[in-house]
């Protein structure tokens, strides 16, 4: 058996814990730079806000009805994830952290009451971190997301855990279950499904597997056998990522080329930092630029390039320099962009890397991130950083920022007795 376990609007949850007066009231949180609504409580969600929608169009309506407009904290969400997963983890030897608000527990060889044992977890969750959670709880990870949406879609009736353990119940959810709601089924795929009048996932279980096969491949095949209850998509165990990005959206169109120069040394140190979390050494680091493609009467300009580093390394110092080397062969002074990125890629593990005999990173380098990213990890994020980044530049309009309740100890609450 298997369990996916999911944040009930994770977003809007974090912000209701460390804020109670908010709960049984609208909650929406909004993206960088306030852009537009990425996560919504059930309440948002009854008075019609839509995801994406733009926030500066439903300044009215979050006045009219009262909602809660939060910046996107993700910090403190980041936080708050990773003590959910953690008391999560103990309750099954084997864990697949799916996203920043799901997870899969493998029950594999447990012999236990699952319902019993779903709301065990979801007691303890919640008296720990205050985010409610629901669960579902199946033969197979395709048939847990199913019971985990029934879980959530009917609360009242499941107590927010909901078990799938007989045929009859699996046949019950499977024609219950829009096929655009089946994971796995895209918008194309659920598209091409309906034309030839599959709508729900009991009609998906009931085609032809050789159908299944030729228009959605082995993919298509293995999520339809775990919807008839065969195991075909394994736990995932956590692996190293092959590529590290940080993409931006400015909040303005920039020309200038030191703003833009900082900006992609502030991005390679972000990526530098991460690698080394990792213990991997880079040899590739690529660097992109992008015109705002909705100033569609304007020229496009969309450069890329590849650096190839001619040793790997870890160090924020060396891959700096090797992208802003990027950045000026690409930029062009004519054009303003709204948009850029680095990544860094061809990865090697730190621990297993033979130095060349003749260019290798600075051996000096090696101990300085060390200080560099314990400092920033004790005090502050970004309290020591390259000269050229300069924040004060470039703050992130966020204008309805929560506090760092649990990352950064002057956020703190404070009781007052």
């Amino acid at each position: 058996m298997y369990a996916l376990i999911d944040c009930n609007n994770f977003y809007a949850s974090c912000e209701r814990v460390f804020n109670p007066s908010l709960m049984g009231k609208p909650v929406v949180v909004l993206s960088n730079n306030d852009g537009c609504v990425i996560a919504r409580s059930n309440e948002a969600k009854k008075l019609g806000i839509p995801m994406g929608a733009p926030a500066y169009q439903y300044e009215a309506v979050f006045e009219r009805r009262g909602v809660g407009v939060f910046s996107a904290n993700f910090p403190l969400y980041g936080d708050m994830s990773r003590r959910v997963m953690s008391i999560l983890s103990s309750y099954s030897p084997q864990q697949e952290i799916y996203s920043i608000d799901e997870c899969f527990l493998d029950f594999s060889g447990m012999s236990i009451d699952f319902r019993e044992y779903g709301l065990k977890m979801r007691a303890h969750v919640e008296k720990w971190t205050g985010i409610p959670i629901s669960i579902g709880i199946a033969p197979t990870k395709a048939l847990a997301k199913a019971a985990n949406r029934i879980a959530k879609k009917f609360p009242g009736r499941t107590d927010g855990c909901h078990v799938i353990d007989t045929e009859e119940k699996r046949i019950k959810a499977l024609k219950w279950l829009d096929i655009e709601d089946v994971w796995g089924i895209g918008r194309r795929n659920a598209a091409k499904l309906r034309a030839i009048g599959v709508r729900k996932a009991w009609d998906f279980v009931n085609l032809s597997p050789s159908w299944v096969q030729k228009y959605m491949t082995v993919t298509g095949l293995s999520l339809q056998k775990e919807l008839n209850g065969i195991p075909s998509i394994p736990m995932e165990l956590p692996e190293k990522r092959q590529s590290i990005a940080i993409t931006r959206t400015f909040d303005a169109d920039k020309g200038d080329v030191e703003e833009i120069r900082e900006r992609i040394v502030t991005f390679t140190s972000m990526c530098a930092e991460k690698l080394r979390f990792q213990q991997s050494l880079c040899r590739k680091v690529m660097v992109f630029l992008e015109t705002n493609r909705f100033k569609g009467k304007e020229m496009q300009y969309n450069p890329s390039i590849l650096v190839r580093l001619p040793f790997a390394t870890d160090s924020t110092l060396e891959l700096a320099k090797f992208a802003v080397g990027g950045l000026k062969q690409i930029y062009k002074e004519q054009f303003l962009y709204k948009r850029a990125g680095v990544i860094l890629m061809d990865f090697e593990d730190a621990d297993r890397y033979q130095p060349s005999l003749f260019l290798n990173s600075n051996p000096k380098h090696k101990l300085l991130m060390e200080k560099m990213d314990a400092i920033n990890r004790k005090y502050h994020k970004d309290v020591v950083r390259l000269g050229v980044q300069d924040f004060t530049r470039h703050q992130m309009r966020q204008e309805h920022l929560s506090r760092q309740y649990t990352t950064n100890i002057r956020d703190i609450l404070v009781v007052e007795i």
